[in-house]
């Protein structure tokens, strides 16, 4: 089912309201509606239950599979125990050292603007992304998966740390999402995860840069989705797919970047090692988000809760303090020690 008249796909008011709420945010009315993919995988799940750990990993990671039968898949596999997560050898994947380009010709932003009309953009968003611009990166290594709930709470057991997520309603550890990605964390709370772990394995663990986190998910042929040019709605854990939760980390294998790097689009919004500020050459923005926020870490990727334009891989999103906007990470291991701004060994 690759076509997208299945899927969530309403026009939002432009300029968008203030006092809009999360619901008109992502396209719903204020009542009540029932999910047809969120049955699906309900009663999938039912009919997993009792299958090998080793069949259910074939059948998350095969395309062919249908969506809610692999999201079902992935769901069980987290209660049983996911062979595919280790906190202390977290899976990477090796970028090679290469001059990149980043960011976005500003010749291309009408584009990208009428492209994604009737999603409530403002210029402002996309001239954020401008100039195409080169960046020489050293070699790295990129995490497959996001971080999971099930790291995360080894973390926080581990380490003391004070702040929980808040996804983890009163704070308990949410059992039936082991292998979903750890949301509504702070910068400060990803960047406390890989300084702790580089001290837990002898290794520079680090949030990747920006110019890392999209070469990763862009390749070298700096495509607009990790898969490709154009959106598909089945890639991809976004608004579009009307799931509203997160999924298992790594049931979307159509939409691997060409590196293989799994979920860079959809699922939760990822920080980066960075803060805003324009790129060389670029125009400084003063958007709502930083006239209401001020200082603030960059994200990437978008999420369930957010359509398709923040999955694009060169844009640049920040955190806003409401549900809606759910923020994990994914780590980098980097090879030059000169390059890690934020690992501790």
């Amino acid at each position: 089912m690759n076509s997208l008249k299945d899927r969530h796909w309403p026009r939002l008011p432009s300029p968008l309201p203030k006092d809009v709420t999360d619901r008109v945010l992502m396209g719903y009315p204020e009542h009540y509606l029932e999910y047809p993919l969120v049955e699906q995988v309900g009663l999938a799940i039912r009919s997993l239950l009792d299958t090998p750990v080793e069949q259910l990993l074939t059948l998350l990671q095969s395309a062919g599979v249908p969506l809610y039968r692999r999201i079902a898949a992935g769901e069980v596999l987290g209660l049983r125990g996911d062979p595919r997560i280790d906190v202390f050898n977290p899976q990477m994947i090796d970028i090679a050292a290469a001059t990149v380009q980043i960011g976005l010709s500003p010749e291309r932003v009408s584009q990208v603007l009428d492209e994604f009309d009737g999603l409530g953009l403002d210029r402002s968003w996309i001239d954020k992304e401008t100039p195409l611009h080169s960046v020489h990166l050293d070699s790295y290594r990129i995490a497959r998966f996001a971080v999971t709930n099930s790291e995360y709470r080894e973390f926080l057991l581990d380490s003391g740390h004070p702040s929980l997520p808040s996804s983890w309603a009163f704070g308990r550890y949410p059992q039936q999402r082991a292998n979903h990605p750890v949301y509504s964390v702070s910068d400060s709370d990803a960047d406390a995860y890989a300084q702790w772990l580089s001290r837990r394995t002898g290794r520079r663990f680090a949030l990747p840069s920006e110019a890392q986190w999209e070469h990763a998910a862009a390749g070298p042929q700096r495509l607009q989705f990790p898969w490709g040019e154009s959106f598909i709605a089945e890639y991809a854990n976004t608004i579009e797919l009307g799931y509203l939760d997160s999924t298992p980390v790594g049931v979307f294998p159509q939409g691997a970047s060409p590196f293989g790097v799994l979920d860079m689009a959809g699922n939760v919004e990822e920080y980066v090692a960075d803060d805003y500020q324009a790129y060389p050459g670029g125009p400084q923005i003063n958007d709502d988000l930083v006239q209401d926020v001020g200082r603030h870490r960059i994200a990437r990727g978008g999420s369930f809760t957010r359509f398709r334009d923040l999955a694009r891989n060169p844009r640049r999103h920040g955190r806003y303090p409401r549900p809606i906007y759910v923020m994990g990470f994914r780590l980098v291991e980097n090879n030059n020690a000169s390059t890690c701004q934020s690992c501790e060994v």
